[in-house]
């Protein structure tokens, strides 16, 4: 696993619609493995990618680097159950974000109220860079996904 990015696959991300989201999106470049996770906002929700629910803790964890890196800490994903029984896995940045969360969306409860995985501590990473790939890089990372 990937010290920085959590992942054990370095060109698991985007992913849906890889080619779109490296051409139009600011990406997290993660200076460990190189792996490019999403780091832009929503236009219509305005906010970013790591702030949605995702369908499984491993999807979440693919994200989790971004938010650990906007917020400059380590932030934690929780497990959330609907009113249906259904799950969800989002990410905070802290146990009374997920409070006012939970708050404000009455049909949901988190069982455990502690992140299912987060890392011990915030660290920085020298060679990490945030923005748009050129045209190059978005091909030379597409060849090596396949």
């Amino acid at each position: 696993m990937c010290e920085e990015c959590y992942s054990y696959q370095n060109r698991i991300t985007p992913l849906i619609n890889p080619k779109e989201c490296l051409q139009k999106h600011t990406q997290y470049i993660c200076g460990t493995c190189g792996r490019c996770i999403c780091i832009e906002k929503d236009s219509q929700r305005g906010v970013q990618r790591w702030n949605f629910p995702f369908r499984s803790l491993e999807i979440a964890k693919l994200y989790l680097r971004t938010a650990d890196y906007t917020m400059k800490k380590s932030c934690g994903i929780y497990e959330i159950i609907n009113k249906k029984g259904r799950k969800s896995y989002k990410i905070f940045a802290s146990q009374n974000d997920l409070k006012l969360y939970l708050e404000k969306y009455k049909d949901k409860i988190c069982l455990k109220m502690e992140p299912i995985f987060s890392v011990n501590q915030y660290q920085e990473y020298p060679h990490t860079e945030v923005r748009k790939l050129t045209l190059d890089e978005i091909q030379h990372y597409l060849k090596e996904r396949l």
